[in-house]
């Protein structure tokens, strides 16, 4: 079975997939930008599951229920804050998609969608994080688990057209 990788403009919280991934805060508490709009579709069943979480480091993620969303899961992933690049960002948020795929292996889901993590208020240049999360796909698909589908969600042409660009280097 081949795992494809998709590039989407698209609302996240109207996907259907397995899990949408949350550019969650430390707290995993309620956001603006994706993690807002996640936590208002899926309802207030998703906050009360995060609050008994205890919070998640930068560089990893925890999962959760996906309640009024059409996933049946969220996985929320803690991007680090952009702080000019000399403070570990690029590797906090390439071990940020690993353990992204690596709950969704121990899961045994087969799809699962991303935003353009840490690029909204957390400041990310959008170049340079869609260059990681392109290539921490393709790492995936070289050493598949369980996932068959990766959607690379953007929420504009423009952030869809940065993730194009990524994808087509060779």
């Amino acid at each position: 079975m081949t795992l494809s990788i998709e590039i989407v403009e698209a609302d996240i919280t109207t996907l259907d997939v397995d899990a949408i991934v949350n550019a969650a805060n430390e707290q995993l508490r309620r956001g603006g930008g994706v993690c807002g709009a996640i936590h208002a579709a899926a309802g207030p069943g998703l906050e009360q599951e995060c609050l008994t979480l205890g919070g998640c480091p930068t560089g990893q993620a925890r999962m959760t229920g996906g309640h009024d969303l059409v996933a049946r899961h969220v996985i929320h992933a803690v991007g680090p804050v952009w702080y000019g690049g000399d403070h570990d960002e690029a590797t906090l948020l390439a071990s940020c998609y690993r353990h992204c795929y690596q709950l969704a292996d121990l899961a045994n889901l087969t799809s699962i969608a991303f935003p353009a993590i840490s690029t909204g208020i957390f400041g990310y240049p959008l170049v340079a994080a869609t260059e990681i999360a392109v290539g921490a796909a393709r790492a995936y698909q070289a050493d598949p688990g369980s996932l068959r589908r990766i959607v690379l969600c953007c929420f504009g042409t423009d952030v869809a057209e940065i993730y194009s660009r990524a994808a087509n280097q060779t």
